[in-house]
Parts: C-alpha cells; sequence; structure tokens
C-alpha cells in the first residue's frame, strides 16, 4: 500500500514551522493509481462489509494498527474503485509528511561509505568502534517538514547541507527486539531528507556532545509511506539482514549530484531496531533514519563541492517506489 496525509484545497506554509509545530491531525489516505480514498470512510467501509479494523483517520492511527488489521485493508485495495467511495485525486490535494509528529525520532549513521567520506575529507580515519553497533541521535520530532515546504535557512548559519536517507516507521510496540524479529515491526518506508547547518554542527561537536543545533530545525518526510509488502520483489537478505534493492538520487536544480542504493548500508534497518529498542521501548510512530546515504549530501564532496546549498536552491530526491521529496530553500526568518 501507499499511504498519504492530505488536505484538501492548497494550504501550503510560507516557511517551515511558520505557524508552530505540527499537529498529526490531518486526515490520511490511501494512494491508488493517483487517486486518494480517505482512510476514516474506508475503515468505516470495512466495517459495513463486517471486517472492522477500528477507526482510522490519521497514517499514525494505520501505524497503530495490529498487523492483522492493516493486512485486512491491503487486502481490499483492489476492490475500491468498485466501492463507491469518494476520492480526490492526487493534483488536487496538499500533500503533507506522511507521519507529522513522530513519537520519536532516532536517526542512525549506517552507510559506511557516508562515514568513511565525510571523516577523510575532514582528515580524520574510522573510528574501530563504528563496526561494533548502529549509532544514533534523537533529532526534533517536531520539525517536521511537508513535501514542498519552503526551509528557510537556519540563522547564525552560512553551511546549509541535505541528506539523502531513507526512513522506516516502526508499527508495533516492543521491547529489547531481536534483529531476526525486527522486519515484523515495519510499518513502511518513506523518504527523508535530514537538513543539517554544518557550521553549527561542527561547533557543537567539539564538545562530544553530538549534532544537536546543527540538526533540529528541520527535517523533511514524503511524499508517502510504503508498506513493505510494495517492495517484496526488491528484497535483499531476510531477517536481521533485510535491506532492498533502492536507487536513491539527489538533484540540485534539476542536476543530479548524488547516486546510490538502499541495498549497500552497513547495518540493516532490524539491526537499528535491535540497537534502538536495548532497554528502551519502541512504539508505534516512532521514525527511524537510516543515515546519509554514500554521497549523499554536500559535505561528503569535499573540494568537488562548489558550495552549501542557498536561498533560491530547490533539492529534491527520489528513491526508488517512494517517491520525489522536493523542497525549496528560503532566506532565513528575520530575527524578533
Amino acid at each position: 500500500m501507499k499511504l498519504v496525509t492530505y488536505s484538501i484545497g492548497s494550504d501550503a506554509k510560507t516557511l517551515a514551522g511558520s505557524d508552530g509545530p505540527k499537529t498529526g491531525s490531518k486526515p490520511g489516505g490511501l494512494l491508488v493509481e493517483n487517486q486518494i480514498y480517505d482512510l476514516e470512510q474506508v475503515s468505516d467501509w470495512l466495517g459495513q462489509r463486517g471486517q472492522p479494523i477500528g477507526v482510522v483517520r490519521t497514517l499514525l492511527d494505520f501505524v497503530a494498527l495490529p498487523p492483522e488489521n492493516r493486512q485486512i485493508l491491503n487486502s481490499v485495495v483492489a476492490e475500491l474503485t468498485n466501492s463507491g467511495l469518494e476520492t480526490h485525486d492526487l493534483s488536487e490535494v496538499q500533500i503533507h509528511a506522511p507521519i507529522q509528529t513522530p513519537s520519536a525520532f532516532r536517526d542512525f549513521y549506517a552507510f559506511e561509505q557516508h562515514a568513511k567520506t565525510a571523516r577523510a575529507n575532514r582528515g580524520l580515519g574510522m573510528i574501530p568502534e563504528w563496526y561494533d553497533f548502529p549509532v544514533y541521535y534523537f533529532s526534533n520530532h517536531r520539525a517536521i517538514c511537508d513535501p514542498e515546504e519552503a526551509i528557510p535557512y537556519p540563522r547564525k548559519s552560512k553551511a546549509l547541507d541535505f541528506e539523502l536517507e531513507l526512513g522506516c516507521v516502526i508499527g508495533a510496540t516492543g521491547r529489547d527486539i531481536r534483529a531476526e524479529d525486527g522486519p515484523s515491526y515495519i510499518a513502511g518506508y518513506m523518504i527523508i531528507n535530514d537538513w543539517s547547518s554544518r557550521d553549527l554542527q561542527m561547533e557543537e561537536m567539539k564538545l562530544s556532545m553530538g549534532p544537536v543545533k546543527g540538526k533540529d530545525f528541520a527535517t523533511s518526510f514524503g511524499p508517502w509511506l510504503v508498506t513493505p509488502d510494495e517492495l517484496a520483489d526488491r528484497r535483499v537478505g531476510e531477517g536481521a539482514t533485510e535491506r532492498y534493492d533502492l536507487t536513491m538520487v539527489a538533484r540540485l536544480n534539476g542536476k543530479e549530484i548524488s547516486r546510490g542504493n538502499f541495498k549497500d548500508i552497513y547495518y540493516s534497518f532490524p539491526q537499528m531496531i535491535e540497537r534502538a529498542s536495548l532497554n528502551a521501548w519502541l512504539v508505534p510512530g516512532d521514525v527511524l533514519g537510516s543515515g546519509t546515504v554514500g554521497t549523499g549530501c554536500l559535505l561528503e564532496q569535499g573540494d568537488k563541492r562548489e558550495g552549501w546549498l542557498q536561498p533560491g536552491d530547490i533539492m529534491e530526491l527520489e528513491i526508488d517506489r517512494l517517491g520525489i521529496l522536493r523542497n525549496p530553500v528560503v532566506a532565513a526568518r528575520e530575527e524578533n
């Protein structure tokens, strides 16, 4: 299944976060051949057919469903065209981040090429411990941005960067989860752009506190959430090693500047789930980011980089089967 969070008409933001943190209250829909079926209407229709799955209005409601109820929904997708339910054409709605307010957002550092190249460009070698376990930081789950939403240049920064990542959304509650069981905890996948203020990031990392203020101003999700069954023919490995053969591309102002593949990731999402759930609960609506694919940011490009992102730039990320996530960059907000 492909699922979207949407609203009718145009209510695009002038600036990311300009009207405060998102609430996650916008409706969710099933995307079938460019037609959106409202999730609440579909769940009502299923109840009338004797297949109740409960009230499902948002994508957070969807990922919180028991797996068997998500499967019921999946089993009737082909029947929706004859259901008589009202639809909205994809071109006529505003698409928002699939998960607008994740319960938590952990971003990993799981692609070896990115880790090696980014460190080498700073004259550093790899840390041996990187190969012992997947590491992550907590990012700002209240700074999620929509597809097409304008990203204001972070104040006090002159080094805005993008990061091309794949994200997974947790769909079951668990603690101390084995990597072998990790796939059953994944409700779906989406594209992530982990916007980064490199100068602020480097200043704070001198204090051994990890990326904090350099990362917490904006993260884009979208354009839709894709369930694992949609990617089954691209699966590589199983259980703890499960990953997918998905090309990942970044374009700056229409020019391709990065190309990689998700199958090259060093740590799989099941391994990330094992690490994230060690001594801690994961719950439906948590989001895990893969970290940057090799070449998937300006930082990695070193001397080949023409400069950092600037106001007026348009950043476009594309991953096979997951769509295109596009955002323009605009000037920084004025100081109060």
